[in-house]
């Protein structure tokens, strides 16, 4: 009986770690309640159904959705269909063979919708549509961090009683990463008339909220951090093997197919893309610089190079922790924004590129770089270059945590040493010791 009951324990013991472990899988400390969460609002009742409108929001503050854009799935609870799609479109019509008139957008169970491109026609749009599936983190751009499309759905519900919610939602940002929950009803949206003399709502709404996971989207990591110094002549490298391995295979300077994110390829396949071979394998390695000491003022500079053969970063940014950021005086190339993760604690700054200068990382070559230099005013107290105290703590690109060396690889000062220095009240100790045993 007791070797049994130990087995349930132990049972119920992983069960629940296991449950912990997928819970908090996606919990981002600098970012806890970054999500994006899709709205259906019903704006009118249909012979056999409803029109809806569905906005996806990224509020998430520095993890945006870039080129080939998001797709969003679900799948429906009963024979529903989409007639009409405005503002997106559906990746496959399905079987319609039953409908002998009117031919739906879409008859598929488990249906997928994209964004359109930009210069859709008119007709063809609603607002916050046809921007290719690209959408800006919260911090970068609050007014491009939503989309919408509209969707005229058939052979559903047409009460608030009698309409189903569509189950397991799908994101695809463009690959995989994210998580979403089951759709909840929520207290109807309201909206404002241009001339906001008239406030109107809909029908019915519900939420759908998507997390993200850097574990889900990829097995390896994206990027790493190296770190030099003006005091040291060492050049501390990304640690080996950062984000997977080397080929054997793989000639020196050839490209290589490594295991990190994956591109989209012809058809909407994944296909690995060509990193440069490096001892640390990433296709983003960002370098942090203390270049220069001033008498009030310390100065850094950060380059971030793209390794990547075959793919732009566009809307690229930079999240960094660091205690000093309190007192940055001036970024100079970038833009920058606190993002205060932890209220009074301003040590976590988001940068990323200005419009048409450098807001496109350009994959690898002599232009898959950009740089930008920091400038910080020293707090007295706090202000030292003992220790790597001048280093960042944490690096983020593109929302994806980055590798960072082992912190006893850190430049040290010249004049750095690892020799312990003796106390008085020990060297006191120790020569009344050596007197008393002369003195017997």
């Amino acid at each position: 009986f007791l070797s049994r009951f130990t087995t349930l324990l132990l049972l119920l013991s992983l069960l629940s770690a296991a449950t912990i472990f997928t819970s908090t899988e996606a919990y981002d400390p600098l970012d806890p309640t970054g999500n994006i969460t899709v709205k259906w609002d019903i704006m009118s009742w249909t012979p056999d159904g409803y029109m809806a409108v569905v906005t996806l929001y990224n509020f998430q503050q520095y993890r945006h959705i870039q080129a080939p854009g998001w797709s969003l799935g679900w799948t429906w609870r009963k024979r529903e269909v989409i007639w009409d799609v405005v503002g997106g479109q559906t990746t496959e019509q399905g079987d319609c063979s039953r409908f002998k008139g009117n031919i739906p957008h879409c008859c598929k169970k488990k249906p997928t919708v994209v964004d359109l491109l930009p210069g859709t026609p008119y007709n063809k749009q609603v607002a916050n549509c046809c921007k290719g599936g690209v959408l800006s983190s919260w911090a970068q751009d609050p007014s491009a961090a939503a989309a919408s499309f509209q969707l005229s759905v058939g052979q559903a519900g047409t009460t608030n009683k009698t309409v189903r919610l569509p189950v397991n939602f799908t994101l695809q940002a463009p690959g995989p990463g994210y998580t979403c929950g089951p759709a909840k009803v929520v207290k109807p949206s309201r909206f404002t008339t241009a001339d906001k003399r008239r406030v109107t709502q809909a029908l019915m709404t519900w939420n759908v909220t998507c997390t993200y996971s850097q574990f889900l989207a990829q097995k390896t990591p994206t990027c790493c951090v190296s770190l030099s110094s003006f005091y040291n002549n060492t050049i501390v490298p990304c640690p080996t093997c950062s984000c997977g391995c080397k080929s054997n295979t793989t000639l020196p300077e050839k490209p290589h197919l490594a295991s990190v994110v994956p591109n989209p390829g012809k058809n909407g396949l994944a296909v690995p893309p060509a990193v440069q071979c490096t001892h640390h394998m990433c296709p983003i390695r960002v370098h942090w610089h203390v270049k220069l000491n001033y008498k009030q003022y310390w100065r850094v500079k950060i380059t971030i190079t793209n390794f990547n053969y075959a793919m732009n970063y566009s809307q690229w940014n930079l999240v960094a922790q660091h205690p000093n950021f309190d007192n940055l005086t001036q970024i100079f190339s970038f833009n920058a924004k606190s993002l205060n993760p932890y209220a009074s604690i301003n040590d976590t700054m988001i940068m990323w590129g200005v419009k048409f200068y450098n807001d496109l990382l350009m994959q690898a070559g002599p232009t898959g770089n950009v740089q930008s230099e920091l400038l910080f005013q020293k707090e007295t107290e706090s202000f030292t270059f003992e220790k790597g105290w001048a280093f960042p703590r944490r690096i983020y690109f593109n929302g994806d945590n980055c590798v960072m060396p082992p912190p006893d690889a850190y430049p040290w000062l010249p004049n750095a040493s690892s020799r312990h220095i003796m106390s008085p009240s020990i060297l006191v100790t120790a020569v009344l010791s050596a007197l008393a045993f002369l003195l017997k």
